[in-house]
């Protein structure tokens, strides 16, 4: 494997669709490898705009805005960081040999739609999910919970992150309510939005899992120590390593997770969703890169979530070796506002073994996470109070 200097004929360059806190940790480790990085967002100033070697803003939903930058660029490698995207134009950029996509330009088309990997784990694979429905109207939506789904349920749109657009349903008066919510909340409005049954699990998991070539050309499969992580409204707000589960459970999730990320193809670092009840485990989703809820692999390995990521997409060689216990916090905006200012970020670096990451968003809102606190240590559940202790200190407020 050879790679070039950046700004140069020989230069290897990669594009970020999506430039977020996640593509700004991607862009430190491509860049600490001399790689040439293009970051695109659909807002100025994202956080990976603020060190790329060239930024652009465009609707990256827009395929004729897409190929038009890909061909002023010429990127070797297309790195999708977010859902909306006009993947049916990234297949054609992949098929007309302009750029690989990241892992595969199939894998991106299936995960960035709810729909596309439900049916793929479940009807394909055969692997164990919750029961689910498809709706494109309210009336469908009720059909659907009437049907079999029952309450409570869960509802989302096919194309969104971060548990934008989700809810849970628990009565019929809560019906209108979800659907609304989901078609507003969706990346793109695809017209409809996933129904799932309520699993009773005792947790949840990310098992980062990473495809990589081997000494001899192949592509093997690694797993990093199982994160555990706590959501609200569908949002991570806590995230720890290791989760504490069977080895049967381990084994079982490995498998779900070897199975889907080799169907998907291509090498890269995937984010697998997992719930877990005993030894019964089913699988939820899988992102195609880096996962928030990984950001704790910052302070417990050895190669973090986004070093494994840039390694494996180069055909560098990775390991998935866990250093030490640890947790992460979120830290929200809390305000409305631009350029808002950090106080107490002294006092939360003060909380013993403990790091913070502020991503530098130009715009706050109430519940946009704008950093992350993180704690290691030899015991998760001391880390997660180190953790949540340092998010806590950390004020973010209006600039004076």
């Amino acid at each position: 494997m050879k790679l070039g200097t950046p700004l140069s004929p020989s230069a290897t360059r990669v594009m970020l669709l999506g430039s977020g806190e996640l593509g700004k940790e991607v862009i430190i480790a491509l860049q600490r490898l001399g790689v040439e990085v293009i970051a695109v967002d659909r807002y100025a100033n994202a956080p990976g705009h603020q060190l790329a070697h060239r930024a652009h803003v465009i609707d990256m939903a827009d395929p004729v805005a897409l190929r038009t930058l890909v061909e002023q660029e010429r990127p070797q490698l297309i790195v999708p960081e977010i859902e909306a995207i006009a993947t049916e134009e990234l297949a054609r950029i992949e098929a007309d040999g302009l750029a690989t996509v990241i892992p595969t330009a199939r894998a991106t088309q299936l995960t960035m739609n709810r729909e596309g990997i439900r049916r793929l784990a479940a009807e394909e694979l055969g692997l164990p999910t919750s029961k689910y429905a498809f709706a494109e109207s309210l009336k469908e939506l009720q059909a659907a919970i009437d049907a079999g789904i029952g309450y409570p349920c869960i509802v989302k749109p096919v194309m969104s992150s971060s548990g934008k657009g989700q809810s849970t349903i628990h009565t019929p008066e809560d019906v209108a309510r979800a659907w609304d919510y989901a078609k507003a909340g969706g990346r793109v409005d695809r017209g409809r939005v996933i129904v799932e049954e309520m699993i009773r699990f005792d947790y949840e998991i990310t098992l980062l899992t990473v495809r990589a070539l081997d000494e001899q050309g192949q592509i093997g499969t690694h797993f990093c120590a199982p994160i555990g992580h706590r959501q609200e409204q569908g949002d991570y707000v806590e995230s720890w390593q290791p989760q504490r589960m069977s080895d049967k459970a381990l084994e079982r999730a490995q498998l779900i997770a070897a199975e889907v990320t080799e169907n998907l193809g291509g090498c890269g670092l995937f984010g697998v969703e997992l719930f877990v009840r005993g030894n019964e485990v089913w699988f939820s989703e899988v992102s195609p890169r880096p996962h928030d809820t990984g950001m704790v692999t910052m302070v417990t390995q050895w190669q973090n979530e986004f070093e494994l990521h840039a390694r494996a997409i180069l055909g560098l060689p990775v390991s998935t070796v866990l250093r030490n216990a640890g947790a992460s916090a979120v830290i929200y905006g809390g305000v409305e506002a631009d350029g808002i200012v950090y106080a107490g970020v002294d006092q939360a670096m003060r909380v013993p073994r403990t790091e913070l990451r502020l991503f530098g968003k130009p715009e706050s809102f109430l519940r946009r996470r704008m950093g992350v606190a993180l704690a290691y240590g030899e015991e998760t559940d001391e880390c997660r109070q180190r953790a949540a202790e340092a998010a806590f200190l950390v004020k973010p407020g209006l600039p004076e």
